[in-house]
């Protein structure tokens, strides 16, 4: 296996923080353990250390100038509505709640995902 496992300790605490909604789901991707929030991604324990939040491009610009707070980069790209967040920053039960609960509170602006499974198996049927 390459690259690094995410932090089990982390995905546990965000669990804990997120155990009173019915609207989360996890995922494994990337590398990591996205927690998913009204069908959209929410935040994620990174395989790469640290975590990955959703806020929304105007926030993470904010943000990035944060100590331990930095730009989400994929494939050498910015990706411009997270910010990756280093353990330095939400190693405390407070600060981790205020990481998560941005991204919660921006995903929830979000409209919901529709799933778009049977579109492409309707397309698989016509080709």
């Amino acid at each position: 296996m390459t690259g690094m496992a995410y932090d089990l300790v982390t995905a546990e605490r965000i669990r804990h923080l997120l155990a009173d909604r019915h609207d989360v789901a996890e995922k494994k991707m990337m590398g990591g353990l996205c927690f998913m929030v009204k069908g959209g991604m929410c935040c994620a324990v990174s395989g790469r250390g640290g975590l990955m939040v959703r806020v929304g491009p105007e926030v993470a610009a904010k943000l990035s100038g944060e100590p331990h707070v930095k730009p989400m980069q994929m494939a050498g790209r910015t990706v411009k509505a997270f910010v990756r967040v280093m353990p330095e920053a939400y190693r405390t039960p407070a600060q981790l709640k205020k990481w998560i609960q941005r991204g919660v509170d921006f995903t929830t602006t979000l409209p919901p995902k529709t799933v778009r499974r049977r579109a492409s198996r309707d397309k698989r049927r016509t080709t």
